[in-house]
């Protein structure tokens, strides 16, 4: 069986002058990334889960706006335990970060902002993605509208 490697943030900076802001992740390297798109949701009511993954390997970053994205590890991808515990991290357009969920993992996500965006690059492509993503019900293993709290690695 092989090693599964835990989510882990890859923290950012904002730097500020009078020309204006630059907001940046420079220890985030594009070595495996194949593909980038954007998420945007216009209300913060939509819930996108469950998207598992058991060999593809995602990172989410915040653009506009905040969402909370929360993943899971699984277990057994074909019928995975109802009693899974999911973990969850907030990212907010004024923290630059990004979030490494590695394969092994179900992943989901919800907007705290109307109108936000969320970048998401993954290093398979769309059509080998979609032939190995396992989709489940969103009201597994977490309360999307709870009282979210600021979590920090």
């Amino acid at each position: 069986m092989p090693i599964i490697m835990k989510p882990s943030i890859i923290r950012g900076s904002i730097f500020k002058d009078t020309r204006g802001i630059i907001r940046h992740t420079n220890d985030f390297k594009l070595t495996n990334v194949c593909r980038f798109y954007t998420i945007q949701h216009s209300d913060t009511e939509t819930i996108r889960a469950w998207q598992g993954h058991e060999f593809e390997t995602k990172y989410f970053v915040p653009i506009n706006g905040k969402f909370v994205v929360a993943w899971v590890e699984i277990e057994d991808f074909k019928n995975p335990s109802q009693n899974l515990v999911a973990e969850y991290k907030l990212l907010s357009d004024d923290q630059p970060s990004i979030l490494h969920i590695p394969p092994g993992h179900a992943n989901g996500l919800r907007a705290l902002e109307n109108n936000s965006i969320i970048g998401v690059f993954s290093d398979m492509d769309n059509d080998k993605s979609v032939k190995e993503k396992i989709r489940y019900p969103s009201g597994l293993w977490f309360d999307w509208f709870q009282n979210f709290k600021e979590n920090h690695d």
